[in-house]
């Protein structure tokens, strides 16, 4: 298995203990170890892909791979962050359903020997996904430590807890804004899939 490959299986081994660090709060500096794992699981997303492409080593594995450690990945944060309440489920089944569609159109074309690159649309509702899930982990981790009183709040300041919320629920809502606009231009690109599976 070449290194490209098993950057993708640390990115998708990565995703129990992140989920385990996410969930367990109670662990000491809990958001801060899960949002380095996470940091750490997305630098792979950067460097299978470049090491792949940069040494010639695509193969059949890391095509689907990739993809669904990704998906696996945003999708586990995602629904924790249902667990934990900082976003409700609607979100989380709207993203659900675009993952579904587009990967339902991509199975078309492989099955027709097609392969179904990302756009540009694509490419920013991944990044928001991460920059969402980086700052939404970070906000928590500042709540942790404010009410284990290593940050003190000055008096007079709004409860900080509203604020992270409302920060958090904007941040969650861009992301499902792009992934609904580069999953309806995807569809809208890629109609001739429908055609073909007639």
């Amino acid at each position: 298995m070449n290194l490209p490959n098993k950057l993708t299986l640390l990115r998708i081994i990565l995703v129990p203990v992140f989920v385990a660090l996410l969930l367990l709060t109670q662990i000491p500096h809990s958001f801060l170890w899960c949002l380095i794992v996470f940091i750490i699981a997305s630098v792979t997303d950067l460097l299978d892909g470049k090491i792949a492409r940069r040494n010639n080593q695509i193969t059949d594995f890391g095509k689907f791979a990739d993809p669904l450690a990704d998906k696996i990945l945003v999708m586990a944060a995602f629904a924790c962050f249902v667990q934990l309440g900082i976003m409700g489920a609607v979100p989380l089944i709207i993203v659900l359903f675009r993952e579904f569609a587009v990967t339902s159109v991509r199975l078309v074309a492989a099955s027709k020997g097609n392969v179904v690159s990302a756009n540009i649309w694509g490419k920013a509702k991944t990044v928001s996904q991460i920059v969402a899930i980086v700052a939404v982990i970070l906000l928590q981790y500042i709540i942790q430590l404010i009410t284990l009183d290593v940050i003190p709040l000055p008096n007079g300041l709004p409860d900080i807890k509203v604020l992270v919320y409302i920060i958090d629920q904007i941040l969650i809502w861009i992301t499902v804004l792009l992934t609904l606009v580069s999953g309806f231009i995807y569809l809208k690109d890629n109609k001739e899939c429908f055609k073909a599976a007639k």
